[in-house]
C-alpha cells in the first residue's frame, strides 16, 4: 500500500484541537472509507466527490480581466504534497480532494470559468506565480508583508499552525522558551519555518539553547521521525495536525499558535501575481460563497468551521518581515 493511500484512508471526529469539528456527508451511497476497527464518519474522500457547487454571478464574472474571460479556464496551482484534509489524494490513488479544491471550485462557478488544476512543488507554486503559468493558487497560503511584495491576497480562510509531539510526550509549547534545544521539523519556504528561526534566534540572545530545524516534505517523512524519536515535535498547519491526531492515534497537540505570529491572526488567501487584476474578483466571489451558504457547507464537510471568515480581506497585515 503506498503512503499516499495509507493517508487518505482514514478520516475522524478532528476534535483534537478545539478548531475542528467533524461532520460529512450522511448518504450511505457515497463512497466512505475509515480505518479498520474505527466508525464510519461518514465523511466521502473517494474519487466520486460530489463537490459543492455555484453558479456563475454575472457582476463578479465582470471582475475578471478580459484575457481571462476570453480564455475561459482559470488556472489554479496548487502543492502536490498530500496533507489532509487541506488537499491530499482520494482512495484511488490519483484523484486529489480536500478542502482547498473544494472552495477553489466554487470561486471558479462564480466567475463562470473552468478550472485548470496543476499539482506542484511548494516552491513553484510561486514560480508558476511569477512566469504567469498560474492565474491563482489555492494551497494553504499565509499571508505576510514579504509575499505582499509580489502578490496579491484575497483571504478565505484563518491560519493556525501547531507543534504536534509523540504522544504522551508530557510538554506544552507556548512561546520561544518551550522549543530551546529541541528538534522540530517544518516544511520548507512556509511561515512556519519563518516562525520557527526567528523563536530560535530569539533564544539565542536570550541565553538559551537555538532550535534544532530539521525539514521535511512530505507527511510520511515527519511521521515516521517523530514516531522513532529523531525529532521532537513537527509545526505545521492546525488542520493537518488535528486530522493526523485523530486518524492516527499516536501523537497529540503540544501547543497551537497563530501562522502570522505575536498577537496577530493570520490569515490563508487565494494568490494571485501582484496587478493581475484578478485580486478583486476573487475576494467578491469568496464573498459571495460565504453569503450564498455554499462556503460554509465546504468548511463543514471538512471540519473547518473553526478557521470561517466573515469576509474577504485583499491584501491585510500579515506575518510581519524578518528583522534583520
Amino acid at each position: 500500500m503506498s503512503v499516499r493511500r495509507s493517508i487518505t484512508l482514514a478520516i475522524a471526529t478532528l476534535t483534537a484541537t478545539g478548531l475542528l469539528t467533524a461532520c460529512g456527508n450522511p448518504d450511505a451511497s457515497t463512497d466512505v472509507a475509515a480505518p479498520k476497527g474505527e466508525k464510519d464518519t461518514g465523511i466521502n474522500i473517494g474519487p466520486d466527490q460530489d463537490r459543492i457547487r455555484g453558479k456563475k454571478v454575472d457582476s463578479i464574472a465582470a471582475l475578471v480581466p478580459e484575457e481571462v474571460r476570453k480564455r475561459g479556464t482559470l488556472r489554479i496551482g496548487a502543492s502536490a504534497t498530500s496533507v489532509a484534509p487541506l488537499g491530499f489524494y482520494a482512495t484511488d490513488d490519483k484523484t486529489r480532494i480536500g478542502s482547498e479544491i473544494d472552495i477553489a471550485t466554487l470561486i471558479v462557478d462564480t466567475l463562470g470559468l473552468k478550472g485548470q488544476f496543476e499539482e506542484v512543488s511548494w516552491e513553484n507554486l510561486f514560480v508558476g506565480l511569477d512566469s504567469s503559468k498560474f492565474d491563482a493558487v489555492l494551497s494553504n497560503v499565509t499571508v505576510t508583508e514579504e509575499r505582499k511584495e509580489k502578490y496579491d491576497f484575497a483571504t478565505y480562510r484563518l491560519d493556525n499552525v501547531a507543534f504536534e509531539i509523540k504522544k504522551g510526550g508530557g510538554w506544552k509549547v507556548k512561546g520561544p522558551e518551550d522549543v530551546a534545544g529541541k528538534t522540530i521539523s517544518v516544511a520548507s519556504g512556509t511561515n512556519q519555518e519563518k516562525i520557527l528561526v526567528e523563536w530560535s534566534e530569539e533564544n539565542v540572545k536570550a541565553g538559551r539553547k537555538p532550535v534544532d530545524i530539521k525539514y521535511f516534505q512530505n507527511e510520511s517523512d515527519y511521521y515516521l521521525a517523530l514516531q522513532s524519536g529523531r525529532i521532537d515535535a513537527h509545526l505545521g498547519p492546525s488542520p493537518a495536525a488535528a486530522y493526523h491526531v485523530a486518524t492516527a492515534g499516536q501523537s497529540e497537540i503540544a501547543g497551537q499558535i497563530s501562522g502570522a505570529g505575536g498577537d496577530l491572526q493570520g490569515k490563508i488567501a487565494a494568490t494571485t501575481k501582484k496587478d493581475s487584476g484578478l485580486v478583486k474578483a476573487y475576494a467578491a466571489a469568496i464573498d459571495h460563497i460565504i453569503e450564498d451558504g455554499s462556503y460554509g457547507k465546504v468548511l463543514e464537510r471538512w471540519g473547518l468551521t473553526g478557521e470561517a471568515v466573515e469576509k474577504s480581506e485583499i491584501n491585510p497585515p500579515g506575518l510581519p518581515k524578518t528583522k534583520s
